[in-house]
């Protein structure tokens, strides 16, 4: 298996995992499957800002994804990032999330980055909550029943992993150019 940055080449795969998860899982509040070009815009929203966007392969074939974007618009949030990881469901439990978020992260603190936040799907979602706490994240809050899919309330869990000192010094870096108020 190897992790490299994605390419546009990338879509179907990167539809198809997500796909999944849309319509199977509670990971993503979203109900109905983006297409391959939806897919490949948000890929090419978050490569423009600099951020990482990786996938997993092996025999060239996509196992999974993960990437940072944006926490919220705000300029006080140009030091924080959310993560993002999936994985096709034929390929969980082989390390394939840990390998793209290990990327992330990495990338994450070459720019100089200070916090990533994780907002999980679902308390229930043991495989990304412990995936998350074995890179380092912690507990940070849970927002109950704030989703309804697949006919059940479902909570977020929130995780967080300072990186670069956290809050300890004051940024060394500029930090992500945010535009909102």
């Amino acid at each position: 298996m190897i992790v490299r940055p994605s390419t546009a080449a990338d879509a179907e795969a990167l539809a198809a995992i997500y796909g999944h998860d849309v319509l199977h899982g509670f990971g993503t509040f979203e109900e109905v499957p983006p297409s391959p070009a939806e897919m490949a815009q948000r890929r090419l929203a978050i490569v423009e800002r600099g951020l990482p966007h990786v996938v997993a392969e092996e025999g060239g074939r996509v196992l999974g994804f993960a990437y940072a974007g944006l926490f919220r618009p705000r300029a006080a949030y140009r030091f924080t990032v959310e993560d993002s990881v999936y994985v096709a469901p034929d390929a969980h439990g082989r390390g394939v999330g840990k390998a793209v978020l290990t990327e992330v992260l990495a990338a994450c603190e070459a720019l100089g980055l200070r916090q990533v936040m994780a907002v999980i799907g679902d308390s229930g979602n043991a495989g990304s909550i412990g995936l998350h706490t074995s890179l380092g994240f912690e507990p940070a809050g849970v927002c109950r029943s704030v989703g309804f899919k697949h006919g059940r309330w479902v909570d977020t869990v929130w995780m967080q992993k300072p990186l670069n000192g956290g809050d300890t010094s004051p940024p060394a870096a500029e930090g992500l150019a945010l535009t909102g108020h």
